[in-house]
């Protein structure tokens, strides 16, 4: 096996050319669209994930990995100690409305945690990528490399909470409101608000699973990038997220921060849902 750095050296040329065959799609005034369920799906989608996959395989030669993607995945847990999971195209919504807000997502899991994760967000030129205890790191087309790291102190009611465009729930809604912090800003891709917290635009983002939940390709190299950067990403309980576990979908409530208030606002949270609920079930 070769070390994270070998294998991310082979991974940044391969995440550019990925975003270049996105951003080529994203160009296009007609997008070839279909659905899975509720979810759009385009050509550009399947197109990278295709991509992604052959050109790791290729040039990692032999090694023993096993591969996610949103495009191909089943329901199950795989054997292999390291696995890619794949989001060749996070904001698919994002995508077709033009906001500029997409992006790939693309992390190396062992032991059902992130050790490697790369970023790419095609409409800034940029790709953001992290390793295990090794930092964050952001690349311009231009070949310049920067670290990359939180920015913290300020009053818990001045931080920016991220909120989502298109996944609003009255549940979630009735949880912005009674946060103390109060300040919002719409951007799409999970992908692009992680980086808005790195590049100290944000400072807070909550997922609540309602009929469906975030899958472990939304989450899993944006968690890296972002605790390598000093920020935390858990479920509201505190407890760490797992990846391929079996099941791709991440339950419950997810809290996403620059770290210094997470802590507290994760507990909030909690007392606010418990709220909700006596609200929604008064008999219980």
């Amino acid at each position: 096996m070769q070390n994270l750095q070998q294998i991310l050296q082979i991974a940044r040329p391969i995440t550019w050319e990925a975003a270049k065959i996105l951003k080529s799609y994203y160009q296009k005034t007609q997008l070839d669209i279909e659905y899975k369920g509720e979810d759009p799906v385009t050509a550009a989608d399947i197109a990278v994930s295709n991509y992604l996959i052959q050109q790791l395989q290729s040039q990692l030669k032999n090694q023993d990995f096993g591969y996610v993607s949103e495009e191909n995945y089943q329901q199950q847990q795989l054997t292999q100690e390291y696995v890619w999971i794949i989001d060749p195209l996070d904001g698919t919504r994002d995508f077709i409305d033009k906001t500029g807000e997409y992006a790939i997502h693309i992390a190396l899991v062992k032991n059902h945690r992130p050790v490697l994760a790369l970023i790419a967000i095609p409409e800034t030129d940029k790709i953001y990528y992290a390793t295990l205890n090794g930092g964050t790191f952001v690349e311009t087309s231009d070949g310049k490399i920067q670290k990359i790291e939180i920015s913290t102190s300020q009053k818990i009611e001045n931080l920016i909470v991220l909120v989502s465009r298109f996944h609003r729930t009255e549940k979630l809604e009735y949880l912005l409101k009674n946060l103390p912090c109060q300040n919002h800003k719409s951007v799409g891709s999970i992908g692009c608000k992680i980086v808005n917290m790195i590049e100290h635009q944000a400072d807070v983002y909550i997922s609540i699973s309602g009929k469906s939940a975030p899958k472990d390709w939304d989450i899993a190299a944006p968690e890296l990038i972002l605790t390598e950067a000093g920020g935390k990403y858990t479920h509201l309980d505190l407890t760490p997220l797992q990846y391929n576990t079996g099941d791709v979908s991440q339950w419950g409530g997810l809290l996403a921060s620059s770290g210094e208030f997470h802590d507290i606002l994760c507990r909030e949270s909690q007392k606010i849902l418990l709220d909700w609920e006596k609200l929604e079930n008064p008999q219980t």
